[in-house]
């Protein structure tokens, strides 16, 4: 029988690999580094520094393992730490091993690839990176729980027949606010209500108070008071996230005052609630929120994800596909077989894509490039095309520390112009004709 570890040369001999679960890591050495080449450990941490100490023993200097949950980050920082060289791989890319699958195999095969070579390491950020994002997800996902509730206070509103929302544009605005806060005190009355309702409200009074007679239920009620509250207290949750931000952001420059509040009342609610414009331009050297459609907030989680250096990416190529903005062309024999974007998410690429769907309505050439695109291959190949455009702009605003230069809508238009001309021409040429002006 053929030895499979002469299939290939081997590159990495101190290699090992590790396949991770939630209970129990597989650790696979070398054949000849132990006597038990692979071995169980458990999920514990004394557990995940007793494999850092068996490697050591093993003689080895790089380590392989899958991406699987969140489970390989403990082990991972520790393997890190203690100074070994550690390749995440996607676990998609060392699924195929032959005959029954098991854990033990798995390691000893992530072993197998890893000394020939065969993985490539993922995107892992460095530790202030790390911590930054850390504080952005969780944001996010503050965020995403505070919703939840203004679904919840709809709910509510609607199963007692109170019409709030459809003559409002917002509850947790201003007047929203109020009139429910009023009415969980035992406010019933519409008229005393309508006294709540600030003057830039478009509906007719008549309206509003048509909206705010219902048919009043205990149970609905005591529903719409925890949602109440719960929004609420998330919304002082994020508050809290904000200032770790700012805190953690200010450890980058040599500032020492707090940053200002934002002024601006037209500010998205899930925008941070601190002016980073100023500590933004003094970390990364640049201005990125003059990009289209990019701003502080939308800026900082972008930085969360990719980091503060583009070094991890030798050209925007490179860049754009790790955000999976760009297409996956598969070819053979010469032909285009597939050039579908896999389907995958990428968190900064999805931030690219806000960005991009922000873009449409502005009068910059990016909109019209998004129409355009729009246009011929429909919407979401546009906001995909837009946002690729957009992260090009990033990339080489980070790289080369330089200002946004947009190009002007006329020039755009009529460079567009000139190359339509140009491809005309030359399919005139072809058929054995000539393009004359009007």
């Amino acid at each position: 029988m053929k030895d499979k570890n002469k299939a290939f040369p081997v590159f990495y001999p101190d290699a090992a690999g590790i396949d991770i679960s939630s209970k129990e890591h597989w650790v696979a050495v070398a054949p000849n580094r132990d006597a038990q080449p692979v071995r169980c450990f458990g999920c514990f941490t004394e557990d995940l520094h007793a494999i850092a100490n068996w490697l050591k023993e093993c003689d080895v200097d790089t380590v392989a393992m899958e991406a699987t949950g969140i489970y390989w980050i403990s082990l991972f920082l520790i393997l890190e730490e203690a100074g070994f060289e550690v390749v995440l791989d996607n676990a998609k890319h060392v699924k195929n091993v032959r005959g029954k699958k098991t854990d033990m195999s798995d390691a000893e095969w992530i072993r197998q690839l890893h000394s020939c070579g065969l993985l490539s390491a993922s995107f892992q950020p460095d530790t202030y990176t790390r911590k930054l994002r850390t504080y952005m997800r969780y944001r996010k996902n503050l965020i995403e729980m505070s919703a939840t509730h203004i679904r919840m206070m709809q709910k509510a509103m609607e199963q007692m027949n109170i019409k709030l929302q459809h003559v409002i544009a917002d509850i947790t605005g201003k007047t929203g606010q109020r009139i429910i806060q009023t009415i969980l005190q035992g406010q019933r009355d519409p008229q005393v209500l309508l006294k709540l309702v600030d003057g830039r409200i478009k509906a007719s009074p008549d309206d509003i108070c048509r909206s705010l007679e219902g048919v009043w239920k205990e149970e609905h009620l005591f529903e719409l008071r925890l949602s109440f509250e719960l929004y609420h207290q998330y919304r002082q949750r994020i508050l809290e996230c904000d200032q770790q931000i700012q805190a953690l952001l200010l450890q980058k420059t040599n500032s020492t005052h707090a940053l200002a509040k934002k002024q601006n009342v037209k500010s998205n609610k899930n925008n941070l609630s601190f002016d980073a414009k100023p500590i933004l331009q003094e970390i990364t050297g640049t201005d990125l929120t003059e990009i289209f459609g990019i701003n502080d907030s939308t800026a900082i989680e972008i930085l969360s994800e990719t980091g503060l250096t583009m070094n991890k990416w030798p050209t925007e190529k490179h860049f754009t596909s790790w955000l999976n903005l760009a297409p996956y062309n598969k070819i053979s024999g010469g032909k285009l077989l597939s050039s579908k974007i896999p389907k995958k998410k990428n968190r900064a690429g999805q931030v690219f894509k806000l960005a991009a769907f922000a873009v449409q309505r502005s009068q910059n050439w990016l909109a019209v490039f998004y129409h355009r695109i729009k246009a011929r291959s429909g919407p979401a190949k546009a906001i995909t095309a837009t946002a690729r455009k957009i992260a090009v702009i990033f990339y080489h605003m980070m790289r080369d520390r330089v200002r946004f230069n947009p190009i002007s809508l006329e020039n755009y238009v009529e460079s567009f112009r000139e190359k339509q001309v140009r491809k005309l021409k030359k399919q005139a040429k072809r058929l054995g004709l000539e393009l004359k002006p009007a």
